[in-house]
């Protein structure tokens, strides 16, 4: 556990330190996890070191920045940037704050959180270049993070009540209205922040921009060509949106879309190639298999048990915020939103029951915070944002673990107010 713990600070080290370049330190923690045998007794240590490299979230994450790479060839990026340049002409801070609205909005209206959201978002995000009045490095942090406000009422509803049945706890009389109140609460807290934090992060270019112009280029493919690679973006999308109803064909449809665009000649191999084992997808792969060495070496559970022993003579607001903070940084460390919710959130249920306190409440907030957390990049979204958006740590920092404190205050705020 020790060990573990170690490689995953370290790791850190060097990318605050930047004695490496980009992509390289979790590639090296997780040949770490080998030499010091970091994986269960049964894994094959080199399948387990590099489990990443067959994660179907990460190749389908990586063939969709094929599909969109080909997408920022077309007129319909070269639109998006109007349309951003109208909202940076008529004021960078309120076109920052409508951009971060109208994303939580849409996450609300997709459903929420879903990687095809996401990386969608992160996509059209990457097509604006730079420009002084709105950078597009104040982008990308604050609106990567809004997909994951709202949060998705009916499965955080759905899990929520499956654990507290699961800990004994009769659940007729619950309804998804508190929950709708308490998400809502925690989505001002999110906002609130964004409106404080614009001012912390950084200008300069991201990562993945080909150009530091405020002019918008033309496409030159043909309409033919534009058409179908629109469509490629469509259908990836839906697919990963959809992709629990569709199965495994749904994180490989934007591989065979990336075949397509390839075979008419709108990406060429060299870009392909590039997107696909670029640094940020390379740090996708690298990380999977250290956050599964903490978690597997039981570190969040004696974590979790720990602070309930602390915890038990907490009144219910705090007892709800502790734990709030503790289901995130769960969901931080080992990249695993719902198994966080399973470790904590029947902590905090026997917690409160042994109090005398309802726990509905206290549950639904940890439910809701296994989203809230993301500051440190081992994961989907964080790694994407952090790569995509050429931070460094200590940029990343000043904006997620503030975002972290206060989402799961807002988030204990609402469950005492809604319950």
């Amino acid at each position: 556990m020790i060990l573990a713990l170690g490689v995953l600070i370290f790791m850190i080290v060097l990318i605050m330190a930047d004695v490496l370049p980009f992509g390289a330190p979790p590639l090296l923690a997780s040949l770490l996890l080998v030499v010091f045998q970091l994986y269960p007794a049964d894994a094959d240590p080199i399948a387990y070191a590099f489990a990443g490299f067959t994660d179907s979230n990460v190749w389908m994450i990586a063939f969709f920045m094929v599909v969109l790479a080909a997408f920022q060839k077309t007129s319909f990026t070269a639109r998006v940037r109007s349309q951003m340049f109208r909202l940076a002409e008529r004021g960078g801070f309120k076109g920052y704050l409508l951009l971060v609205l109208l994303v939580m909005v849409a996450c609300a209206l997709t459903g929420g959180h879903s990687t095809g959201f996401y990386v969608l978002i992160l996509g059209l995000v990457a097509t604006i270049p730079y420009d002084k009045k709105l950078p597009t490095s104040k982008l990308v942090m604050p609106l990567g993070f809004a997909c994951f406000h709202p949060v998705n009422f009916a499965v955080n509803f759905g899990l929520c009540v499956g654990i507290l049945n699961s800990a004994g706890f009769a659940t007729d009389g619950v309804s998804m209205t508190p929950f709708i109140i308490t998400t809502l609460i925690g989505c001002v807290g999110y906002f609130i922040w964004s409106f404080v934090g614009y001012r912390l992060l950084p200008d300069h270019a991201i990562a993945v921009q080909q150009e530091q112009s405020d002019e918008v280029v033309a496409s030159d493919l043909p309409q033919w060509k534009e058409l179908v690679t629109v469509a490629c973006l469509v259908a990836s999308v839906v697919g990963m949106m959809f992709a629990k109803q569709l199965g495994d064909v749904a994180y490989i449809l934007p591989g065979i879309f990336a075949f397509l665009l390839l075979g008419i000649k709108v990406v060429d191999w060299q870009e392909m190639r590039n997107s696909l084992f670029s640094p940020v997808v390379l740090m996708m792969c690298c990380v999977i298999p250290v956050a599964n060495a903490l978690s597997d070496s039981g570190f969040t559970a004696l974590v979790g048990n720990m602070v309930a022993d602390a915890a038990s003579s907490m009144p219910p607001f705090w007892l709800t915020f502790v734990f709030c903070l503790l289901t995130s940084a769960c969901a931080t460390f080992t990249g695993a939103n719902f198994a966080s919710a399973y470790i904590f959130v029947p902590i905090v249920i026997a917690a409160c029951l042994a109090l005398g306190v309802n726990p509905v409440g206290p549950a639904a907030a940890s439910t809701m915070a296994a989203f809230a957390g993301g500051f440190l990049p081992i994961d989907g979204l964080p790694a994407l944002v952090y790569g995509w958006g050429n931070y460094s740590m200590k940029e990343f920092w000043k904006f997620t673990i503030p975002m972290w404190i206060i989402n799961c205050l807002f988030l204990a705020i609402g469950a005492m107010v809604a319950f």
